[in-house]
């Protein structure tokens, strides 16, 4: 099995992958995030995730030929009437977008992609990519109506802050949530389901592969 790595610093994604019982260590890759203009928001959430991965890939030093390696890079988007609902430049833009959700569905993209790598005739101590692989889930998420004293009880918990659309379904932002349907886990951050079976086709084990070996 090769050896596994998260291209992220979320604790979000961290905690998913210790739910499933992956060993990993984590990554910071550094990488542009910026949209381009024609881009639609399911190319911009692959192209991330894509980007992450190969960064993270970037920052390996293999110790050994024969070494491999495994990268997981991903990224989740909110999208309403086709427009990319980062996170809030402030609080302003909270409000904006909060009242922009209130009373509507809205879909979350997550993509991700593993990029594995070996360090077989590197060349000058770089990897060699030998294969990628990507899924994406889209999540419909229905906002009850929200009122102004909501809104701003929200802001002053400080949870919005580093959340893209604004909110965190895994927090205090569940209360705002009526219903779900699609992925959970990837509105938190990496869709299990696809993971898995991602996972599977790659030969990375999970606890579920683990018991069963026992």
């Amino acid at each position: 099995m090769p050896k596994f790595f998260l291209a992220s610093q979320s604790p979000r994604r961290a905690a998913l992958l210790e739910q499933i019982g992956v060993p990993f260590a984590q990554l910071l890759p550094c990488i542009d995030e910026t949209r381009a203009a024609s881009e639609s928001p399911v190319n911009y959430v692959r192209r991330m995730a894509l980007e992450k991965a190969m960064a993270g890939v970037a920052l390996i030093e293999p110790i050994s030929d024969g070494d491999l390696f495994a990268v997981l890079g991903a990224d989740t988007v909110v999208v309403k009437a086709n427009r990319v609902l980062g996170k809030p430049a402030d609080k302003n833009d909270y409000c904006s977008m909060l009242t922009e959700l209130s009373d509507a569905e809205h879909e979350v993209l997550t993509a991700a992609t593993v990029v594995l790598a070996s360090a077989d005739d590197k060349p000058n101590g770089v990897l060699s990519i030998t294969r990628e692989c990507s899924v994406l889930s889209n999540t419909k998420v229905k906002f009850k109506p929200l009122s102004t004293g909501e809104v701003e009880a929200y802001w002053q918990t400080g949870e919005p802050l580093d959340k893209a659309g604004g909110y965190a379904i895994q927090g205090v932002g569940a209360l705002f949530v009526e219903s779900v349907v699609g992925s959970y886990s990837g509105v938190v951050g990496l869709p299990l389901f696809e993971i898995g079976q991602l996972f599977e086709r790659l030969g990375i084990s999970t606890k579920l592969h683990q018991c069963t070996d026992t």
